[in-house]
């Protein structure tokens, strides 16, 4: 397939984004996806929290970890943030992904970070998280957010600046 053109699984935007940022088709290194389960497991924040690494988290981890992916044209209806596929940038947040997870009914694991497509690094705008089923919400300032019901639904969300669903107390 010529390299210009996307693959089903990706709405051609989100695709472009994709590759620029390095993935491919069949992406999958597990070496750094363990580290990061391993990492994470062995976490305890000061008051006994820990997280909880689910098989949903790996894969994704797996064919996405380490990538900053970046739009490549505006979004529909947010500015598209950068997206950085890295759990750690939840390491300190157990409680808050365990608080969450229960408010949902479900566990949560950390997936990265939005990142402020003009801010500097370390400016993250928003933690992202996997649930054990494999949806993908988002956590700032404003609230948390549901982002899609598996990663490439959550990935379409950011990368074409989509408004995301608000998660709201009995919704």
């Amino acid at each position: 397939m010529p390299e210009n053109l996307s693959t089903t699984r990706f709405p051609v935007a989100v695709d472009a984004a994709l590759r620029e940022a390095g993935w491919q088709p069949g992406r999958w290194d597990i070496r750094p996806a363990e580290h990061w389960a391993d990492t994470l497991s062995a976490y305890e924040s000061s008051a006994g929290h820990r997280h909880t690494v689910s098989p949903a988290a790996v894969e994704a981890w797996a064919e996405f970890g380490g990538l900053r992916i970046a739009a490549l044209g505006p979004g529909r209806q947010t500015a598209p943030p950068v997206v950085y596929v890295d759990p750690l940038a939840g390491l300190h947040l157990a409680r808050t992904l365990a608080d969450l997870g229960r408010a949902l009914d479900t566990t949560l694991s950390p997936l990265g970070a939005e990142i402020s497509p003009l801010g500097a690094e370390g400016d993250d705008q928003a933690v992202l998280a996997i649930d054990a089923e494999g949806r993908v919400y988002s956590m700032d300032h404003t609230g948390d957010w549901y982002l899609g019901a598996d990663i490439d639904r959550a990935l379409t969300t950011l990368m074409m600046g989509m408004q995301p669903t608000r998660l709201t107390l009995g919704g």
